[in-house]
């Protein structure tokens, strides 16, 4: 395919012919899944902004009946049209799908924007389609189109939506905030709701953010589209027409012409006019100095606020420790990971190894709760005597508690069949399981490799295994992968 793709563009290159009369390769499915992507964000976004809307309704409701028994007056003004304004914001990103003349505001989606113009783009030049889009007819590929673009259309409406939900209730917590400061003596009977109010808005920007994001970063399909087409001058001209960042930055229609530049001051003269009004070439010689020790200090503080930001200009400073996972999914919530644990032979055990998997449910603030399982192999006694068997195998519960210092308290309940079997009715009499308590430090170590996020170690102590009989190992180590 992407030898076709460049042997095409060459054969674009080469003929001269205008970008309308020539077909580009154009991925086929991509129209689909560019509709299924957008819609599938529009759903998650209208979702969690009617679920944050509700959310802070009910806080309002709760905070309105407890201000009534001190003061109703109070409480009938500050949440007189409140739970009206909550249920218009609700209906409307629920039914809003936006119109083509939408003006557009928030933060500047690069991404979203090219992909947006592309669609247009080839609404207006459906030709440039006919040879790629072999498995669907000239009217199947309009109308694949048309409702990508409506798709794209309806998700930009909620977004805009979103940002305007985002600034109503940062406007509702001011104005709550503002009631509770010159009301010392409603303090205490609202400060709880608004702590909760303080975080609801803090998360709900956070998913905003993330939404952003998600959509800012294109897969290699859709690179690969946007590359395509950006071989056509006649997309380049339509993109410096019609894009978003050209209804920000509207070029001149004599751009990149000498025509433009008629009338404008030179370089020499702009240096002229500046000593001027400096004082001479010496003057000017300290004003430079001048701003560039203000240019050193603007980098400065530019880099700690992008490190606040961590590199978004949406920034929202929390006055509470936030809890890093809340704004997850539950299956981005969830972690895989896989160990290994040794023990030595004995008169009753030969050499064991056990493998083991979990599968950990991140609460927050780098804990986590979580289930497993494991199978021990034996490997014999010493390296005279080497066989494979079957030794047992195990359930696991855990959890891990970040302290500091990279570490975390470890602590669990197992029941081990530590016996050697042959077929699943071994296993299942239940009087044969023991049990073993676990208490211990775990520390990660973070890494970037393509399939694991990082490396666990863990040293436990099982405070049961002097009640077993046989007596087994009370000090364990483990080391694992987290993928």
């Amino acid at each position: 395919m992407a030898f076709l793709c460049l042997f095409q563009i060459i054969g674009y290159c080469q003929s001269g012919e205008s970008a309308e009369s020539k077909a580009i390769a154009f991925p086929h499915q991509l129209l689909s899944k560019l509709r299924a992507q957008a819609a599938g964000f529009e759903c998650q976004l209208t979702q969690k902004s009617a679920s944050y809307l509700q959310k802070m309704q009910r806080r309002e409701e709760r905070m309105r009946r407890k201000l009534s028994r001190v003061d109703s007056a109070a409480a009938k003004e500050l949440f007189a049209s409140s739970t009206a304004q909550y249920q218009a914001l609700v209906d409307k990103i629920r039914t809003d799908s936006g119109r083509p003349d939408q003006p557009r505001s928030g933060i500047y989606l690069p991404y979203a924007d090219s992909l947006e113009g592309a669609l247009a783009f080839l609404q207006k030049n459906p030709s440039l389609l006919s040879v790629a889009q072999g498995k669907l007819s000239a009217a199947g590929t309009t109308a694949e189109l048309q409702a990508a673009g409506r798709q794209f259309q309806a998700l930009q409406a909620k977004m805009q939506d979103a940002e305007q939900i985002k600034a109503f209730i940062n406007q509702r917590k001011q104005q709550i905030a503002q009631y509770i400061r010159q009301h010392a003596n409603v303090q205490q009977l609202l400060g709880k709701q608004l702590a909760g109010m303080n975080q609801d808005v803090y998360y709900y920007s956070q998913q905003l953010r993330q939404f952003k994001e998600l959509w800012n970063n294109p897969n290699q399909l859709e690179q690969r589209a946007l590359t395509l087409l950006n071989q056509l001058p006649a997309f380049q001209t339509f993109m410096k027409n019609n894009s978003q960042l050209s209804g920000l930055l509207r070029m001149p229609m004599n751009y990149g012409t000498g025509a433009a530049l008629e009338g404008l001051q030179t370089k020499d003269q702009v240096m002229a006019v500046i000593q001027t009004a400096a004082g001479g070439p010496q003057a000017m010689a300290g004003l430079q100095e001048r701003i560039q020790s203000s240019m050193s200090q603007l980098d400065a503080t530019k880099a700690k606020i992008q490190q606040l930001a961590q590199g978004n200009s949406d920034i929202d400073l929390p006055d509470f420790k936030p809890n890093n996972q809340r704004t997850k999914t539950f299956l981005q919530r969830l972690e895989l990971g896989t160990d290994v644990q040794t023990a030595k032979n004995n008169y009753y055990f030969p050499t064991t190894t056990d493998f083991g998997v979990s599968l950990g449910y991140k609460l927050g603030h780098d804990n986590i709760l979580g289930v497993g399982a494991s199978y021990k192999m034996g490997w014999g006694n010493g390296f005279r005597h080497i066989a494979l068997s079957s030794q047992g195998v195990g359930l696991r519960s855990f959890l891990e508690v970040k302290v500091r210092y990279g570490l975390s308290l470890s602590g669990g309940l197992e029941y081990n069949y530590a016996q050697p079997f042959s077929s699943y009715q071994d296993i299942r009499k239940i009087e044969r399981w023991t049990q073993s308590g676990l208490v211990g430090l775990s520390k990660r170590i973070p890494a970037k490799g393509k399939y694991f996020k990082g490396t666990k170690l863990q040293l436990l102590w099982d405070f049961l295994s002097y009640q077993q009989v046989p007596k087994t190992q009370p000090i364990l180590f483990r080391i694992g992968q987290i993928w």
